[in-house]
């Protein structure tokens, strides 16, 4: 199991995913948007797959807490956009150069980190919550990156209904996606060894954030995990961009 990865390189990505988990358990979100683009950079293979495993257990968590304040009405819309946006996401990873989906995971996090900043006011609907579900979708199967659409859709609802809402969402679009994965023979038994070698980073974030919550300003948290995206973005684009110019 060891082999498939080297010590050092699941030593940065441990530590990866457990800012992630952190941030995500902090303020609502973060996992994947932190841990994307960082962990590509570290070792392609950590993404999507584990990803979207991590991401499932962290929403699991976190649903178990706020399961009271859980209101599951029109998600099954999003959910049934989830499925073509999910194909159409496992498409660009079969048939894209790894350089072009760093830039496309760049891409990804950058529209995640601009839409965060912005309070947008959507009606929620049987046609917003399914256009939301499809945009989510594609970039869920590319980048793990599946959060922000319906972040934004959903933000209207209290803190706590919000990340009920988001953790219900999050728990089976990431079944729909590993699924898709391994229909389209994207998702392999690597992959979940290596799921399962991080998760330990995934529940110690959980923890260490049950700890903080009460003692960290939320926006200051949320800025630096923005300017942290940006950053790792900025670095993985300029890292495909060298690696698509002629050797």
């Amino acid at each position: 199991m060891f082999s498939l990865i080297d010590p050092q390189t699941l030593a940065i990505a441990s530590v990866i995913v457990f800012l992630g988990a952190l941030t995500q358990s902090l303020i609502g979100f973060g996992l994947a948007v932190v841990a994307s683009p960082l962990l590509y950079i570290v070792d392609p293979e950590l993404v999507p797959a584990p990803v979207i495993v991590m991401g499932f257990s962290i929403a699991l968590l976190t649903l178990l807490r706020e399961r009271g304040h859980l209101e599951f009405n029109g998600l099954q819309y999003a959910l049934i956009g989830r499925v073509p946006g999910g194909f159409i996401g496992a498409s660009l990873l079969l048939f894209a150069p790894q350089p072009i989906l760093g830039l496309a995971i760049a891409g990804i996090v950058a529209v995640a980190v601009v839409l965060s900043l912005y309070k947008f006011s959507l009606p929620v609907n049987k046609a917003t919550l399914f256009g939301a579900g499809v945009v989510s979708g594609i970039f869920g199967n590319i980048a793990a990156i599946g959060g922000p659409p319906m972040a934004i859709l959903l933000a209207g609802k209290d803190a706590s209904k919000f990340r009920a809402a988001l953790s219900a969402f999050f728990i089976f679009s990431s079944t729909i996606a590993l699924v898709i994965l391994g229909v389209t023979g994207l998702l392999e038994i690597k992959h979940l060894w290596l799921s399962l070698m991080l998760l330990p980073s995934v529940f110690l974030g959980y923890l260490v954030a049950g700890k903080l919550v009460g003692n960290v300003d939320k926006h200051k948290t949320k800025m630096a995990t923005l300017a942290l995206c940006a950053i790792s973005a900025l670095v993985l684009t300029v890292k495909s961009v060298i690696e698509l110019l002629p050797q």
